[in-house]
């Protein structure tokens, strides 16, 4: 770690973000009320409130938004003439997946083997603490130099669009010179990256119906059609044969010419097992970061155990479709929709329902921002230059913030490394990437106030 006095203060802060990081991740706030209640998500926006009203800043408020969640706001003000900087992260978190899986309990932070184990810890409630621990920072070496907004998001992980809409009914409320998403991460644990693109994503319901209800397979089976054969059928057409995604009239073939990612480190980091091939052609970098994906998230279906010799007169399936920098999701949404119609065999009945539906995104690495990161990044990790990712994920929230702040510079960056696997069981959170990339926000909020000084 560099030996420059934010750094030094930022370690000296770690105990406290581990407490703290500890309380936030005790909630279950999965922004999903068919899984958690929703008082765990208000629970967790009135502790991110709580916070930042400790912190000293104004205005604070838990905003709700019209997809039915919450949203956390709040101002500190800077100094007079100083540029204002927006401070994103989302405490809401995916599911846990199977709690059985999990070595130690999703929603205790646990230490092991050097790591913080817990939901959410680096998705992206981690990022919520690097954001205080940055402030925390510099007001104890000299002061905040800029103005800061943060907004916590409630609802990232579905894609239900609350924050988007909500900052489109206010467009008052977000404007800022720069926008920091702390919900990306480095591409590697101690290699300091930004982010410059983000996939787009869409995500549809898909239902299959044959019969009126089902029948005995021993007396109908052979000529009955079966709803989900129908649906496995649907949804093998969306794979060629060496597994790319194909979706009729969406393009596949483009590729990426910034930092690559080796195949080898990427089946170590993805876990794939031995003999086991990746699928899609081109390189990983193409794969995961410049052409869309597809993905069935769940299906509805009889489980194994308990059933009974019986042709399924329904099925349903859920289906994600990541879409890359480029192509427009709505457009995607549309050739998706019509594939699946015209691949549904023996004119079964076919039912539709978009649920999540977000735009790729594109930075412009180019700007004095990224310069003021560079250069924070090449103190915080000494003999290291920043690098540019992409990212296969989406945070449809950058899309909204560019479109209403055309002129705002908008950086991505966040702890969210391969080895947290996020999303999956056991996800974990570097303290050191914590500590680090801490002192790299602190660092370039100090740069670019000082950029912005005429």
């Amino acid at each position: 770690m560099s030996a420059h006095p934010i750094a030094g203060t930022v370690a000296s802060l770690m105990p406290r973000a581990k407490a703290e990081l500890t309380e936030l991740v005790a909630f279950a706030s999965v922004a999903d009320p068919a899984q958690f209640p929703r008082s765990e998500c208000e629970a967790a926006a009135e502790w991110c409130a709580d916070a930042l009203r400790a912190e000293g800043f104004q205005d604070v408020a838990v905003l709700d938004t019209p997809d039915g969640t919450q949203s956390v706001y709040g101002f500190l003000p800077g100094p007079e003439g100083a540029p204002t900087v927006l401070l994103y992260a989302h405490y809401d978190v995916q599911p846990p997946l199977e709690p059985e899986s999990w070595v130690s309990a999703p929603f205790e932070l646990t230490e092991r083997d050097g790591r913080w184990y817990g939901r959410g810890a680096a998705d992206c409630k981690g990022g919520f603490i690097m954001h205080l621990l940055a402030l925390r920072a510099l007001r104890a070496n000299g002061g905040v130099p800029v103005g800061v907004k943060v907004i916590v998001e409630g609802s990232e992980e579905q894609g239900t669009g609350g924050l988007e809409r909500y900052a489109e009914e206010h467009p008052g409320l977000l404007t800022a010179d720069a926008i920091v998403i702390g919900d990306s991460g480095n591409f590697r644990a101690g290699l300091p990256t930004v982010t410059a693109t983000l996939r787009g994503m869409t995500m549809m319901r898909l239902r299959i119906d044959t019969l009126e209800g089902n029948l005995h397979s021993g007396q109908f089976g052979g000529a009955a059609p079966d709803a989900l054969a129908a649906l496995i059928r649907v949804l093998d057409s969306l794979r060629a044969e060496d597994g790319a995604t194909t979706v009729d009239g969406l393009p596949a073939d483009e590729t990426w010419s910034g930092l690559q990612y080796p195949e080898e480190d990427f089946r170590g980091d993805a876990k794939v097992l031995d003999g086991v091939e990746l699928i899609g052609s081109g390189s990983v970098a193409d794969r995961i970061w410049a052409r869309p994906a597809v993905t069935v998230l769940g299906i509805d279906c009889p489980p194994v155990v308990g059933a009974t010799p019986s042709v399924q007169a329904s099925a349903r399936a859920l289906i994600s479709l990541r879409v890359p920098p480029g192509q427009d999701a709505v457009r995607a949404t549309e050739l998706l929709a019509a594939h699946l119609r015209a691949h549904t065999p023996w004119g079964a009945k076919v039912s539709l329902e978009q649920v999540g539906q977000g735009q790729p995104f594109q930075a412009d690495t180019g700007s004095p921002a990224y310069t003021a990161m560079a250069d924070a990044m090449r103190v915080a990790y000494p003999g290291q230059e920043m690098q540019s990712s992409g990212m296969g994920g989406s945070i449809p929230l950058c899309n909204t913030l560019s479109a209403l702040y055309p002129e705002a510079e908008i950086l991505l960056i966040g702890l969210s490394e391969p080895e947290a696997q996020i999303h999956a069981v056991n996800e974990s959170v570097s303290p050191d990437e914590l500590e680090r990339l801490s002192v790299t926000e602190a660092l370039f909020l100090r740069n670019y106030a000082a950029s912005r000084k005429v």
